[in-house]
């Protein structure tokens, strides 16, 4: 049986929480900006990416992704074969990236050639919560085939996120689907001091909104 020590959990985010800022002012040293997308797995989080990545480039922004999976390289051979440079990391058994595993990435590199860092997290809308990784913004995305009790059931992802997006408006009448339920129910969590975004990657609906939010 695992048992985690009186404390330990505390050292362990204060660790990251350190090595989190640590990220964010090599980001800001070498005037990158950086973007943490949380959200569970078939939420989007990688055709987002990948479509927010093509919009950049065509306006001559340099733009990389790291792609972090538990195991493979599913993620990193999609942004590859996309056009957009990636770099991978797998967390072996961890439910998601941390601050640490970012800064291993980071080393791998260069930044001074590109202006944009894109971070997919591990598909998981428990765990990244409590790991900030040190970037300019952290985005949990969430699509209408979750259902519409995703806010009510997973508070912390979004508290600890600065813009929610709600993926696959496309299909909501399909799968049953009230997207302003959870709109709602986000608006109701917090309080209205933050935004959440309606979207079709598969359209590009709703995405050039997205990245006006996020000052890209």
């Amino acid at each position: 049986m695992h048992i985690v020590q009186p404390g330990m959990e505390i050292d362990v985010l204060k660790e990251n929480s350190k090595v989190a800022q640590q990220n964010f002012r090599n980001f800001k040293e070498h005037k990158v900006k950086s973007i943490d997308f949380m959200g569970s797995i078939g939420a989007g989080k990688t055709a987002l990416i990948i479509k927010i990545a093509e919009k950049l480039r065509a306006k001559g922004v340099r733009v990389c992704a790291i792609a972090g999976d538990v195991t493979g390289v599913d993620d990193y051979s999609r942004f590859e074969k996309s056009g957009l440079k990636a770099f991978n990391c797998n967390t072996g058994h961890e439910c998601h990236l941390d601050a640490n595993l970012v800064r291993k990435s980071l080393n791998e590199i260069d930044l001074d050639d590109y202006d944009v860092v894109l971070i997919e997290n591990v598909g998981n809308l428990v765990c990244p919560a409590d790991f900030p990784l040190g970037t300019d913004y952290r985005v949990v995305v969430i699509s209408t085939t979750e259902g519409d009790d995703m806010v009510r059931k997973h508070h912390d992802i979004f508290l600890h996120s600065d813009i929610a997006i709600l993926n696959k408006m496309d299909i909501a009448d399909a799968v049953g689907v009230d997207p302003e339920v959870i709109v709602q129910d986000y608006n109701r969590l917090t309080g209205g001091l933050k935004s959440i975004y309606k979207c079709s990657v598969r359209k590009d609906e709703g995405i050039d909104e997205i990245m006006s939010a996020l000052k890209l």
